[in-house]
């Protein structure tokens, strides 16, 4: 008689039914796991100091402290003091330092106002040292941009607690230090293409408190290709990551006539645009903000508006007698 008895089903895996047919032993055992891990490459290592402290029975604890910040120290500008030429300001319709209170500058005070509020919210916002650099360029030739840019300058010398840098980035056509008067020298680009140059060498100190001039320098063939290098981040950065009241001001080429403009306003906090009102079309003021859409803070400026709509007349309201 067949016995019948239950079949006991094998639960085993396939894999450990092959090591018992095969004799294959534990050569499936999982690889051993190291204790230590070995450290990560190419990470960067945050450095701590140690500081020993002693615990309650004397003995001796090692706290990790976090390593303290680098101390930057501020560049020192040449002490020789050049004189603005007051004639060339008023040949170029510049404001007047030492003169009487005027439309234009009343207009420009409004805008400095604008500006150094953008710069301290963007400072708030931890955009740190690209909230001291102010881009004014236009999107065509002869639009006043480099108007803007002298008479913004003008008028921000004038405040008690900063100070102000404005640089002729204008390779091609520089043109402010013949609206100021100044000599001509080693400037900007010269800076960006030699290594063995100091930016604080080429800067010139003027006549006007708080105002320092640091020229195009000489024209090359390559100015965007430097302008684009890391030699610019470093050259900038020396002149403001220990000056915190020292504003930059960039008078660019125009937006749509060289490529300058759109390298510049990857270093900046805030660019100004500066329309014509009798000559600049929509759409080419459309490309020029295309083209420096990578600055955060984009403002626009009109310039030869003679029609206001408030009817506001800035300047008279100093010159009546009490």
């Amino acid at each position: 008689m067949t016995e019948h008895s239950k079949i006991t089903p094998d639960r085993r895996s396939l894999i450990e039914r092959a090591e018992d047919a095969f004799g294959l032993g534990d050569s499936f055992a999982p690889a051993p796991v190291p204790g230590e891990l070995a450290k990560p490459v190419n990470r960067r290592v945050v450095r701590r100091r140690r500081k020993v402290e002693t615990s309650a029975d004397n003995a001796p604890a090692i706290v990790e402290t976090p390593a303290a910040e680098p101390v930057y120290e501020d560049v020192h500008f040449s002490k020789d003091v050049h004189e603005i030429d007051r004639d060339a300001l008023a040949r170029h319709g510049l404001i007047q330092p030492d003169g009487a209170v005027t439309t234009l500058l009343e207009e420009f005070r409004i805008v400095k106002r604008q500006v150094l509020q953008s710069v301290r919210k963007a400072r708030e916002a931890g955009s740190g040292k690209l909230a001291q650099r102010v881009l004014v360029c236009s999107p065509l030739p002869a639009e006043g941009k480099s108007f803007t840019a002298a008479n913004l300058a003008l008028a921000m010398a004038a405040e008690k607690d900063s100070e102000v840098l404005l640089v002729d980035a204008d390779f091609a056509k520089p043109s402010i230090l013949s609206m100021l008067g100044l000599p001509r020298g080693p400037g900007f680009m010269d800076v960006l293409a030699r290594d063995d140059i100091r930016v604080e060498d080429c800067v010139l100190a003027t006549d006007i408190a708080g105002l320092h001039v640091l020229p195009a320098g000489n024209h090359t063939t390559s100015d965007s290709e430097f302008l684009a290098s890391t030699r610019t981040a470093e050259v900038l950065d020396r002149l403001t990551r220990a000056a915190p009241n020292r504003i930059i001001i960039f008078d660019s080429a125009p937006a749509l006539a060289a490529s300058p403009a759109a390298e510049l306003a990857n270093h900046v906090g805030q660019a100004i645009v500066v329309a014509r009102a009798d000559r600049t079309g929509q759409s080419a003021l459309e490309d020029a903000l295309t083209l420096l859409s990578s600055c955060p803070d984009l403002k626009l400026m009109l310039n030869a508006a003679h029609f206001s709509p408030s009817g506001r007349r800035f300047g008279a309201y100093y010159g009546q007698e009490s």
